[in-house]
């Protein structure tokens, strides 16, 4: 069983750690150690504390043992109040394959961030391309390329935004 709540400033090392983990182990496959470790010293604890403060952040924990096993936020697109952006959806890789990272988008697209938003990006690594594609987002543009910082740019629109 899990539970999602909203992340707490004390979870900041146990997230990173999470995030850290995930890259090494999934991300790897898709992406240079030199790519992922200059990533990983801009998801910080510190960096995610401050994040926190613009965006809604979620947790998923594992009920057994509250063990963080998945994150995921969203906040405005560039400060803009009718458009958003998924950021850090990460599971752990014990945890995934179980339909947990489609709770965290479930959880996100019921965010005000998303309900109020007419278009909600996502910068996509290409590890997550295909989970993307699922959760019902498309190139942003038509453009299937990655882009400078080798991520897919996705976009879905909300036709019920409000």
């Amino acid at each position: 069983m899990y539970k999602i709540r909203r992340f707490l400033n004390d979870d900041a090392d146990e997230v990173a750690e999470l995030i850290s983990r995930t890259m090494r182990t999934t991300n790897i496959q898709d992406y240079s150690l030199e790519f992922i470790e200059n990533d990983l010293n801009q998801l910080q604890a510190t960096n995610l504390i401050e994040r926190a403060k613009e965006f809604h952040c979620y947790v998923l924990e594992n009920s057994e043992d509250t063990h963080i096993i998945g994150v995921g936020s969203i906040g405005p697109f560039w400060g803009s109040k009718i458009e958003s952006s998924l950021f850090n959806i990460f599971i752990d890789p014990d945890f995934q394959g179980y339909g947990l990272g489609r709770k965290i988008i479930n959880i996100l697209e019921n965010d005000e961030f998303f309900l109020r938003a007419s278009r909600i990006e996502i910068p996509a690594s290409k590890t997550a391309l295909n989970f993307y594609k699922r959760m019902g987002y498309d190139f942003k543009n038509g453009i299937s390329k990655v882009d400078s910082e080798q991520l897919y740019r996705l976009e879905k629109f909300n036709t019920k935004a409000g």
